[in-house]
Parts: structure tokens; C-alpha cells; sequence
């Protein structure tokens, strides 16, 4: 059967939206909103996560400063991201990579030292040496850091460069000139301070060197900071932050 056909009333025209001033700023106040809600959605997410307990026999070591100690030469969000999740990431899978292994019974160091040049053992020195630079690095840094360092420091400084401002040129020079990722260190060699680069997770513990502070050339390190513009953190970080009490510790240590 056919079904009866209705009878339909030609649809009416709409008629054109009036957009006002008042509606367009209404629109755009919505707008700003939603995009502060946003940014502050993300920076709420950039906080390191609370620690949970060791899963394993390595642990992240709690930073020596709150996560703004460092501002504004190295920001809370760099921190964050920094620490609470690269940094956490490498303890991680360090103790995924050990368990159930000798390796599991060793200290941090003896692990980074074992392990390195063994091609099968690659992922393993990876992570443990960067576990071992990081925790480091965050003792090489403090608030109201740079300055002169202690007489017992600076009498190697000058016997080695010079001056300190030597010092600090040769430092920028290898952190600058690290190609990719990598670390530029104070390290004692021999009896003699000197300065030396690390590509990736290297450091001098497999060179026989002894490290007294590091900076790290990582890209996560001072990225949302600084850009590309490394050899401002660098200098930032020599100029105000540098720990060199913390040197001065290792090199009688």
C-alpha cells in the first residue's frame, strides 16, 4: 500500500545571526577561560607525583631544595618534570632490569661500573649510570649557589686554571660543545682539577676520574626554561646556582 502523502509547509528561511560587540566579547571572555583552564590543568599535571615506595633495592633520592628552590634560574615545572618523571623513570626500569640479579645486591656505583662496555648488559648501565649523574647533579646545584668557592677548592682552581673565571670559560665551553645530550664536569684527575665532557648517560666513575660536580646538557634540563639557548643555562647555573661546597666535600672526601 501506499502511504498517504502529507501535505508539509515549505520551511522558513532562518534568518541571519546578529553579532553585537557585547556577543563577540562574551564569545572571547569564554574563550580566555577555557584556555586558562587548560594551562592550569597542565601545570597542575607537571607536578612530580608523590614518591611511592621502592619497588625494587634503588630508590629516588629526595631533591636537597623544594621543587621552586631553584627559581627563577631553573623553574618548578622543569623540576617537576625533571625529577618526577625522567629521573623516576630511570630508577624505575633500573630496578626492573636487576631483580631476581646479582646486580640487585650491588650499590648504585658498583652497578654503573660492572655494567659498562657489556653490550648485553647495555640497557642496565643506561639506566643506573643516569640514575647515579642525576642524583648528583641535584647536589651539584643549591639556591644562592656560584659565588667564590672554599679556600681549599680554590687553591686547586687557580692551580689548575688559573683563575676561577678560567675555570668557569673552559666549564661553558664543554657544556656548549657537548653535540646531543650529554654532561659537562668538574672532576679531579689525578691530583689535578680538570674539566671533561660525557656523551648520554656516560660519567667519569668508568674513566678512573673523580667527579666533584656536574651540569647537565640534557635538553630536559633546561628546555621549557631556556630553549635552545644552553649556553644561558649554563651560565645561569655557574653563575647562581653552582654548589661548590658540595665540590669542595668530594674533593677531601
Amino acid at each position: 500500500m501506499t502511504e498517504p502523502t502529507q501535505s508539509l509547509e515549505p520551511a522558513r528561511p532562518l534568518e541571519p545571526t546578529r553579532i553585537t560587540r557585547r556577543t563577540l566579547l562574551i564569545a572571547s571572555t569564554g574563550i580566555s577561560s577555557l584556555g586558562g583552564a587548560m594551562t592550569a590543568a597542565f601545570a597542575s599535571s607537571a607536578a612530580a607525583d608523590p614518591v611511592p615506595p621502592p619497588s625494587g633495592p634503588f630508590t629516588l633520592p629526595p631533591l636537597p631544595y623544594a621543587e621552586n628552590g631553584l627559581d627563577p634560574v631553573i623553574s618548578a615545572t622543569t623540576l617537576s618534570f625533571h625529577y618526577g618523571k625522567h629521573h623516576r623513570a630511570y630508577v624505575d626500569n633500573l630496578n626492573k632490569a636487576v631483580v631476581g640479579t646479582p646486580l640487585a645486591d650491588m650499590s648504585l656505583e658498583q652497578v654503573v661500573k660492572t655494567t659498562y662496555g657489556v653490550a648485553e648488559k647495555t640497557g642496565i648501565y643506561n639506566n643506573a649510570s643516569q640514575d647515579w649523574n642525576h642524583s648528583f647533579y641535584w647536589k651539584s646545584l643549591r639556591a644562592q649557589g656560584g659565588g667564590t668557592p672554599p679556600p681549599v677548592l680554590r687553591q686547586k682552581i687557580d692551580a689548575a686554571f688559573g683563575s676561577l673565571d678560567a675555570l668557569k670559560k673552559e666549564w661553558l665551553a664543554a657544556a656548549t660543545s657537548q653535540f646531543g645530550s650529554g654532561w659537562a664536569w668538574l672532576v679531579l684527575d689525578g691530583d689535578k682539577l680538570a674539566i671533561t665532557k660525557t656523551g648520554n648517560a656516560d660519567s667519569p666513575l668508568t674513566r678512573g676520574q673523580k667527579p666533584l660536580l656536574t651540569i647537565d646538557v640534557w635538553e630536559h634540563a633546561y628546555y621549557l626554561d631556556y630553549q635552545n639557548r644552553r649556553a644561558d643555562y649554563a651560565t645561569a647555573v655557574l653563575d647562581k646556582l653552582i654548589n661548590w661546597g658540595f665540590a669542595a666535600d668530594n674533593l677531601t672526601a
